[in-house]
């Protein structure tokens, strides 16, 4: 990377926003942080993302507001838990993933490498989901996740698996935030640890 400052946008829903955890703890400020320290000189990230928040939502929210003013280098996205959670279809949840997909790359300068989408976490593993049906969860998860990994890898953008790290967490409680549902820092940490890797490969 050259000298020139780093923008970062990153898109999604609560587990992009961070809920239950302290600004500095939300994934993308934690990948800035963790860039900044390889002497990368990133921008403080814009975030688009909202607690429970479908893809209809964040489509909404994007088409509303005029496109970004400048390019982008990284913009990452992460999105479809609140599909699966409210009963939504797969199919519908391709079309419009699809469409974010798509906006992301326009926000990356429609350069299709400097997206990075990131995979829906498995939260029936929580301590949230004990009272419900956790196979039928981790089996629809699983279907949205092979939806938004086909439409990422079919776009030509980065895609990264983050679901068994989220995984880790039926033996690591350590790996939840207090509220019982939603990653810790901890956890956001070993997502970002993953994803700073894919992001000065593209770069450097």
């Amino acid at each position: 990377m050259n000298s020139a400052q780093i923008s970062y946008l990153a898109l999604g829903d609560s587990y992009t926003i961070g809920e239950s955890v302290d600004r500095a703890e939300r994934f993308p400020l934690q990948v800035t942080a963790l860039l900044r320290a390889q002497g990368i000189p990133m921008t403080e990230p814009d975030i688009v993302a909202v607690t429970g928040w479908t893809t209809a939502d964040l489509l909404f929210a994007l088409e509303r507001q005029p496109a970004p003013k400048k390019v982008y280098a990284v913009v990452t996205l992460l999105i479809g838990v609140n599909n699966q959670y409210q009963g939504k279809e797969v199919n519908e949840y391709q079309m419009e993933f699809a469409k974010l997909v798509r906006l992301a790359i326009s926000y990356a300068g429609n350069i299709n490498s400097h997206l990075f989408v990131l995979s829906i976490p498995d939260y029936s593993v929580t301590p949230f989901a004990k009272k419900m049906d956790t196979d039928k969860i981790r089996r629809e998860i699983d279907a949205f996740n092979r939806v938004n990994k086909m439409v990422t890898t079919s776009a030509g953008a980065h895609y990264l698996d983050i679901t068994p790290v989220s995984c880790e967490a039926k033996s690591d409680p350590a790996l939840i935030a207090p509220d019982g549902l939603h990653p810790s820092a901890g956890q956001y940490c070993k997502w970002s640890e993953l994803l700073v890797p894919k992001i000065l490969k593209e770069y450097q």
